[in-house]
Order: structure tokens, then C-alpha cells, then sequence
């Protein structure tokens, strides 16, 4: 998770990923802790991470607390401080299946695409590179200038899946988190996870009429 708006996209994909049975390494950048808490008031401390992102991850894209329940005990979740460059993802002996980062900013963007490994998510995003594992940017601004497409277009010759946080309307969204499940449902897909997120489109018009 980087610094870019959009947290609630990443909560979705948490979600998600937890809810198909997937273990999950969670690397949270520093930029991204200040964007956490200024979108939702939540501060992700190191010496409590589990209760804050359980915390996080209960609430909704409009902000109320308690939508969701989730279980985030046992081995489900391992967090890596994005200063520990000596974690396990920093490794490419670390067996993981891929990478997401959700939201990804232009400045994360460009560290990796340059193979900067200024910290942690750069540095296992390069590991997952050069293992040839899948990466899923799902890059969160606009506009975009010249650099920042370069910057993903190198990452998509490099092997990795460039996702836009740009959500669709065709199946049938009546509300914000089902804009948001549309993207964490389209970054899930690049990823191979299965989910029921969004509903998919099945070729006849109107068929959208609300989401499942």
C-alpha cells in the first residue's frame, strides 16, 4: 500500500484476499500511513498493527465503522515495517505468489519502474519483477503526465499488470463501495484470486440492475 488516495480500494482487496483463503504479507509505505489517516482517522501504529487494521478494514467506503466483519488473527496476516529492508519480501527466496500494491502512487510508479528499492514495497516489487511472480499496480491519480506513462509502460514491459482506479458503471453500482469493490475485484482478476466483488458482464445490455 502506498501514499496515494484511494485506502478504501485497498481495504476492499484486503477484504477479499482474506475471504478467498489467501495469506497475505502487508507492507504499509510511510506516505501511505498519513493518506490512511487523513481519509479515515485511523492511525496504523507498528506496536499495534492488528487492532488497527482491524479497525480499518471493518469499515465502509462512506467511512461507517462496522460494515464489515473481519478476521485478521492467527497467520492470515504477516505485517513487514516498509523500513525493514531485511524482511522476507525483500528476498526472492520468500515463496509469495505475486504482488499488489493498492493504491499505487506516481511516486511508487516511478521507484519502480527506475529500481530504486528505497524501501520495502519498492524492494519487493522488484524481487517480484525479477522472479517473474505477477504485479499488479492499480495506479491512483490523474491527470497523468508524460513521465509517470513512461514509468508504466516500462513496468508493463517488465512483466507487471497496469490496473487504473477507474471503476465502471455497467453492473450496476447504487453505492460507493460498489465502485470501489469494482476495482479491488478488477485488480483480484489481474491477480487470479477468486472473489464476487462485482457483477461481470454477461454480453445483454440492462443486465446490471444491481450488483450481487
Amino acid at each position: 500500500m502506498s501514499g496515494a488516495s484511494g485506502t478504501p480500494y485497498a481495504a476492499a482487496v484486503l477484504r477479499a484476499l482474506l475471504a478467498a483463503g489467501e495469506s497475505v504479507d502487508l507492507v504499509v509505505s510511510r506516505a501511505s500511513r498519513l493518506t490512511l489517516l487523513d481519509e479515515t482517522g485511523i492511525s496504523f501504529r507498528d506496536a499495534h498493527w492488528r487492532d488497527d487494521l482491524r479497525a480499518w478494514l471493518s469499515r465502509g467506503a462512506d467511512g461507517k465503522p462496522d460494515t464489515f466483519t473481519v478476521n485478521v488473527e492467527a497467520d492470515a496476516v504477516r505485517y513487514w515495517p516498509a523500513g525493514d529492508l531485511a524482511a522476507g519480501p525483500s528476498s526472492g527466496s520468500y515463496p509469495t505468489k505475486g504482488m499488489l500494491i493498492v493504491p499505487a502512487s506516481t511516486a511508487s510508479v516511478a521507484g519502480v519502474a527506475l529500481g530504486l528499492s528505497k524501501d520495502l514495497l519498492q524492494r519487493a516489487a522488484s524481487v517480484t519483477l525479477k522472479e517473474r511472480r505477477p504485479l499488479v499496480v492499480a495506479v491512483r491519480e490523474t491527470p497523468l503526465n508524460g513521465q509517470t506513462l513512461r514509468h508504466l509502460v516500462t513496468l508493463d514491459d517488465a512483466g507487471a499488470t497496469v490496473v487504473p482506479a477507474s471503476p465502471a458503471f455497467y453492473a450496476g453500482a447504487t453505492h460507493i463501495q460498489d465502485l470501489v469493490d469494482f476495482v479491488a475485484g478488477r485488480v483480484l482478476d489481474a491477480a487470479g484470486v477468486q472473489h464476487r466483488l462485482y457483477r461481470r458482464w454477461q454480453g445483454e445490455l440492462g443486465g446490471g440492475d444491481r450488483p450481487i
